[in-house]
């Protein structure tokens, strides 16, 4: 789980854009760069080298 107050903050590193927690997934995704950062342990990797591309359909899915 990551604290609400530590995700109100973190934005992705390229295109300074807010992120979305999906908690199954264990991500931080971005949809304006259409990257998914990993979660590993509770710290969020914000590396680009580290994130995947999202699909087509989880873009679609965009609450």
């Amino acid at each position: 789980m990551i604290d609400k107050k530590l995700l109100s903050i973190l934005v992705c590193p390229v295109s300074h854009a807010p992120l979305e927690y999906r908690e199954a997934q264990q991500e931080l995704v971005c949809y304006a760069s259409g990257l998914a950062y990993p979660v590993r342990d509770g710290i969020p990797v914000m590396l680009e080298s580290e994130a995947r591309q999202i699909t087509l359909a989880e873009k679609e899915q965009q609450h």
